[in-house]
Formats: C-alpha cells, sequence, structure tokens
C-alpha cells in the first residue's frame, strides 16, 4: 500500500486506484498515474509517497495532466536518485575526499549534512548508529563522484551494501534510513534443476577476440594503427598476453574517430568482443526477499555451468491493482 504524506513527512492516508511504478536504481524516479476523477490538492509537490518498511519512495517533484487520456501522473526521484543528486567533491586544496572509520559512521558524516542536517534542521535521511564492526582507512573517493556511487563502491569494496527503508514511529515525522549491511550470496542455495521450475539463460563466450587491430586515419604504411590487447586478469593493454592458438585477432576500421579518442573507442568495441559471460534468471521466482547488492546465481543441473550476478536494480509496479517485482541483473539490459 503506497502511503501519502505531506512535507512535514506526517502521514495523510493511502493513494488509492492508481497505477504505480518505482524503479529504485536504474532511472531512480517513480511515476504515479491517477484518473482525473480521484485526484486530490494533496497529491501535489512536496508531498512524500512511500511503501512503509520499505525502500520504494520519494518525493513529488514534476506532474503531468493529460484530458485526453484523463489522468495525472505524478513523478519524483527514488531515494537513491536523491543520493545520486549529490556529490562528493575534494576538500579544498586536495585532490580526493578521503575518509576512515566505521562505515556507518562514515555514511553519517557523508549523508545526513547533505541534506539538512544543522543546529536546527533534521535531514530527511537518518543513518543509525549500529556499529558493523568493519572500518575503512584513508578510502579515497573518485573525484567528483555522486553520493550514492561514492559509498556504494566505498560498501562493495568491504563486502558490504547499501539498504534504504523509510520509517516512521507514531506520532513522529518519517525518516529514510539508510545503512551498511553485508551483501548476502544466494547463489550457494540454488539449484538450477529440471525440477526448480525456474526459467534461465546462460551463455559463456570463451573464443572471443583479445587482439584488436585498430586502423585509424591515414593512408597505407602512414595510417594510424593502433594494437590492443586483453589480458589475462579480463583487463585491456598494449602488451600480447595470448598467442599462437589461444590468439584471437580481429580488424577495427574507424577512420571517424579523432587520434586522441581512438584508444577510448576501441577499447569499449573490444570489450563488446573478448570473452563474456551473460546470465538472466526469472529472480522474482526464487521467492527469496532479495536486495540490490546481493548475489544470486546456480549451477546448470545439464551441463554443470555455474554464474551468479549481483542484483542491480528492483522495480516495483502496481498495475489495475495487482503489485509486481521485476529484477535486474548487473550488466543485464534494461
Amino acid at each position: 500500500m503506497v502511503i501519502l504524506a505531506g512535507p512535514n513527512r506526517v502521514e495523510i492516508g493511502s493513494i488509492k486506484n492508481s497505477n504505480v511504478t518505482i524503479d529504485l536504481n536504474t532511472n531512480r524516479n517513480f511515476s504515479i498515474q491517477i484518473a482525473r476523477s480521484n485526484w486530490v490538492p494533496e497529491l501535489t509537490f512536496s508531498y512524500y509517497i512511500y511503501i512503509p518498511g520499505t525502500e520504494y519512495g520519494g518525493i513529488i517533484g514534476q506532474m503531468l495532466t493529460d484530458t485526453t487520456l484523463d489522468y495525472v501522473e505524478l513523478k519524483g526521484h527514488s531515494w537513491r536518485g536523491r543520493l545520486a543528486k549529490k556529490i562528493i567533491a575534494p576538500p579544498s586544496g586536495q585532490d580526493y575526499k578521503k575518509v576512515s572509520g566505521e562505515l556507518n559512521a562514515v555514511m553519517k558524516d557523508l549523508i545526513e549534512p547533505a541534506f539538512g542536517r544543522d543546529e536546527s534542521t533534521d535531514s530527511i535521511f537518518y543513518v543509525p548508529d549500529t556499529d558493523t564492526g568493519v572500518t575503512v582507512s584513508n578510502y579515497q573517493f573518485d573525484r567528483y563522484c555522486t553520493l550514492l556511487d561514492g559509498i556504494t563502491k566505498m560498501l562493495k569494496s568491504k563486502g558490504y551494501k547499501l539498504q534504504i527503508t523509510f520509517h516512521r514511529n507514531a506520532g513522529e515525522p518519517g525518516k529514510v534510513f539508510v545503512e551498511a549491511v553485508p551483501i548476502v550470496d544466494y547463489s550457494p542455495e540454488i539449484e538450477l534443476s529440471k525440477d526448480c521450475q525456474l526459467n534461465y539463460n546462460m551463455q559463456d563466450v570463451r573464443d572471443g577476440v583479445n587482439h584488436l587491430v585498430v586502423t585509424g586515419k591515414g593512408e597505407l604504411q602512414d595510417r594510424n594503427v593502433l594494437h590492443l590487447y586483453v589480458q589475462k586478469d579480463g583487463s585491456i593493454g598494449k602488451t600480447q598476453y595470448y598467442t599462437g592458438l589461444d590468439e584471437i585477432a580481429e580488424v577495427y576500421e574507424n577512420t571517424s574517430t579523432e587520434t586522441e579518442e581512438l584508444e577510448k573507442t576501441s577499447t569499449e568495441k573490444l570489450q563488446e568482443l573478448m570473452n563474456k559471460q551473460t546470465f538472466k534468471m526469472d529472480v522474482a521466482s526464487l521467492g527469496l526477499d532479495v536486495k540490490i547488492g546481493d548475489i544470486v546465481g546456480g549451477r546448470d543441473y545439464l551441463t554443470g555451468m555455474y554464474m551468479s550476478k549481483p542484483i542491480e536494480n528492483i522495480t516495483y509496479a502496481i498495475t489495475n491493482g495487482v503489485e509486481s517485482k521485476t529484477y535486474k541483473l548487473e550488466g543485464e539490459e534494461s
């Protein structure tokens, strides 16, 4: 049940007779479509929508009314979307922002001040004082990364993920609780047998291109030629690792890209052609309470192929009164 609350985050009631889509981490936004006859003045800018005890929610920041289709649409950023709209900048006179301390304590110092915490203003985002027992020392954020990307990357380096839930105690304004919790790997528990009735797709490409010969601008011996090689660890460099039978080469002609951009464009091309693993599965059918950052996968009972991927996004929807969740794995196309 989607709840509506005022700008003071005090609950008003539930939003009924509407179609809802909440995309947590790809578009990081929500949409609520409601018939014009069901619209009320409280469904407007700066009001909150949320499902208690979950990450599904946000603040209304856009409105559209359509008399042809006879509905009003309300939109806004998801909570992760809000975190993605803050930037971690290097302190004055320094090249990088660096932090040390317990994970939740570090997040508290980064998140709460960014959303209005001072002596007189309470932050909508709240990081509890729970001690994870895990610390970072001089962790270096990428320059001018988003708050969401920076925190997510920091937590992942320690085997942790970002957990977000909206909570409201009786008589108090609701808050978005943000905390570090361990990543859960469900893949060892999942057996992809013929009896599991779970749809999945695995592809393991091991004969991909590992030597890309790039031909750029110029003619004959004056032509700009670049050689890129896949390394043992999957990175791309200019030193050849695979030779003989193991070498798989291909020519990539690119005369439209300027020389200074040629290596970047060609690296992206080689990443498309090199060895890769793709994995898709019907995560919703697992019946598990998986979160963004958790890992799912399994072993195919027939071929013995094993793959696992983190959950990258969850989209929650209510369509004609029917709830659904769609999961996206890391690297999977939308």
